[in-house]
């Protein structure tokens, strides 16, 4: 079952303190009582967006489905659109939503491929008409989704130190850059007409390196994404850096000492491509604004995860993002409600525990950090053995009112948002789920796994679901090496 907590409230289950004692705590402390009502607030704002997005007119609030908080019927709102009840004549965004995002993708699943190695990338494009699936061998496929999945680019990865570690598309979908356990990244071109690209042998696959200016030439790039204008990368090190690459000067214009641990995960914040994300295993996250990076401080940082952060997903609108933790968590932050230092940042490191082979311990599960500063905690699902990835819903098809997550129990989890109830699972798989991805305007969900498996669910879809395929799973061993 899953467990839903809101920030907002302290942790009243911590071992030794009883509700009463910290209620009393509360009234004595008026900073603290403050900062509870601040967050109260923010939670409300974010609530009150997300509901603009997928609620439907406030004209059906006297149907009685509505005043029970049940969905309006789509035949209510057909009915409503033909008399006009909106004053447009047509749909909303958020009637769309409101009518789509009732029809998750848990038909299935249909398999579109099976590898002998396991899928770390998993991807749709911006506009949904491709996908990008890398796995450990030094394979990256991309699939031309309109016409029924076709290999579109058929690549073999250069310098590849044991697996693919991230995959991004740029906003026009003529390249695509990819990582690994090093410190150069390499881009293809995937427009060339080309179905097979071997590097350097059929075409060229340009190596940006990432360590030129940096005394540290030995260390990985876990995570990299281009900007919306297509002109720079940023990318996460497990040398504690942040980058960002210039590809018009074909330098890195940025590095950044960010973090005490591994950067697992960084991301732009939205369009202007000004703001970064970054996610380390010091259980940090913080906001950089590109243009003021005097003193290489960061801007905020947000607390809450007790164990490292693995995936960031942005809400693309400079302010909510969510974040995995190996804490078995999923965490919503608003960016309003930052830090702007670490000197109150305790690390709550727990010893003797390591994610790549140990299960999470039992009387650690349900602790919170006394600092937390998230909107929302999700839990549920498992972060275990590898960089587990968590998204926010489209926002064309469902107003980004849930949030869905792969799992290192076999599964995909999906939440809702507001009220924090899991809502549904994708049981197939027979190892971890690394990634996922929801179309951006179809009910249809592309899941990967370890288990060498791409498979699709969709709704509704005719036809016979693939049969589940017994594989043999992952040993301990070789988890120990997964990132």
């Amino acid at each position: 079952m899953s467990r839903y907590e809101i920030a907002v409230k302290t942790s009243d289950d911590q071992e030794g303190t009883t509700s009463s004692s910290l209620s009393q705590q509360r009234d004595k402390d008026p900073v603290k009582r403050k900062t509870e009502k601040d967050q109260v607030e923010l939670y409300k704002d974010f609530v009150q967006l997300t509901k603009l997005r997928s609620a439907p007119n406030k004209r059906f609030s006297w149907t009685t489905t509505n005043r029970l908080r049940l969905p309006v019927s789509t035949f209510k709102l057909l009915a409503g659109r033909e008399a006009n009840y909106t004053g447009r004549a047509r749909f909303s965004a958020a009637d769309e939503s409101h009518v789509l995002g009732r029809y998750l993708p848990l038909n299935g699943p249909w398999s579109v491929y099976q590898l002998n190695n396991p899928i770390y990338i998993s991807q749709f494009s911006a506009d949904g008409s491709l996908f990008v699936a890398g796995s450990q061998g030094s394979h990256i496929r991309i699939y031309d989704v309109d016409r029924n999945w076709k290999v579109h680019k058929d690549i073999e990865a250069k310098h590849m130190r044991w697996t693919i570690t991230d995959a991004s598309l740029s906003p026009d979908q003529r390249f695509l850059v990819y990582s690994s356990v090093n410190s150069i990244a390499h881009i293809v071109n995937v427009g060339s007409g080309a179905t097979e690209s071997v590097a350097n042998v059929t075409e060229i696959h340009e190596g940006l390196d990432f360590s030129v200016d940096s005394e540290d030439k030995e260390f990985g790039i876990f995570s990299v994404k281009f900007s919306t204008d297509g002109q720079e990368l940023v990318a996460a090190g497990s040398n504690d850096y942040i980058y960002v690459y210039d590809l018009q000067a074909n330098r890195c214009s940025l590095q950044i000492h960010a973090h005490e641990s591994d950067v697992n995960t960084v991301c732009f914040a939205d369009e202007t491509s000004n703001i970064i994300y970054s996610g380390s295993d010091d259980n940090l996250c913080k906001v950089w604004d590109k243009r003021c990076f005097t003193g290489r401080q960061a801007n905020g940082v947000l607390i809450g995860h007790l164990e490292g952060i693995t995936f960031l997903d942005s809400r693309r609108d400079g302010r909510y993002f969510i974040s995995n933790g190996k804490d078995q968590s999923t965490k919503l932050w608003d960016i309003r409600k930052m830090s702007t230092n670490t000197r109150d940042c305790p690390r709550y490191r727990f010893s003797h525990w390591d994610y790549r082979w140990m299960e999470y311990p039992e009387h650690i599960r349900n602790v919170k950090h006394p600092n937390d500063q998230s909107l929302a905690t999700f839990k549920g699902h498992s972060v275990l053995g590898t960089l587990i990835r968590c998204y926010f819903s489209p926002e064309y098809s469902t107003g980004q009112k849930y949030i869905y997550t792969g799992s290192s129990d076999n599964c995909v989890y999906f939440y809702d948002v507001l009220s924090g109830a899991e809502v549904a699972t994708l049981k197939f798989h027979e190892a971890p789920v690394r990634d996922c991805s929801w179309h951006p305007y179809y009910p249809m969900m592309v899941t990967s796994s370890w288990d060498g498996r791409l498979v699709t669910w969709e709704f509704p879809r005719p036809g016979k679901p693939a049969e589940v395929l017994r594989v043999k799973p992952i040993s301990r061993r070789r988890r120990r090496r997964v990132f």
